[in-house]
């Protein structure tokens, strides 16, 4: 049973940072993508980033190139998002998915999600 565990949310100033950590369990390889959603009450959710595990590629929304960074840590299974400057407009609750599709789909289709974390940035 895959299990995936947000931390790192939190209150933060515009432009500062907060780093985000995605523990995933129930693997036992690297063939499958972590990526990052968030959703603000009222309004659909949001792909923010994702890195398929099995060959490194990532991928970013536009509204965060350039200020976030995903990537796998020495740490097994786990995904850190780095977030530096940091807008008002960032703040949502953030979750982190799980994918195992094969080929185009494997940062399309997710199957397990976390529980979330708050990100609030103030102004």
């Amino acid at each position: 049973e895959v299990q995936l565990v947000e931390s790192g949310g939190g209150l933060v100033q515009a432009g500062g940072s907060l780093r985000l950590s995605c523990a995933a369990s129930g693997f036992t390889d690297d063939d499958y993508a972590i990526a990052w959603f968030r959703q603000v009450p009222g309004k659909e959710r949001e792909g923010v980033s994702c890195i398929n595990k099995s060959d490194g590629r990532t991928y970013y929304a536009d509204s965060v190139k350039g200020r976030f960074t995903i990537s796998g840590t020495n740490a097994k299974n786990m995904v850190i998002l780095q977030m530096n400057s940091l807008k008002p407009e960032d703040t949502a609750v953030y979750y982190c998915a799980a994918s195992r599709a094969p080929g185009e789909r494997r940062c399309v289709d997710f199957g397990d999600w976390g529980q979330g974390t708050q990100v609030t940035v103030s102004s």
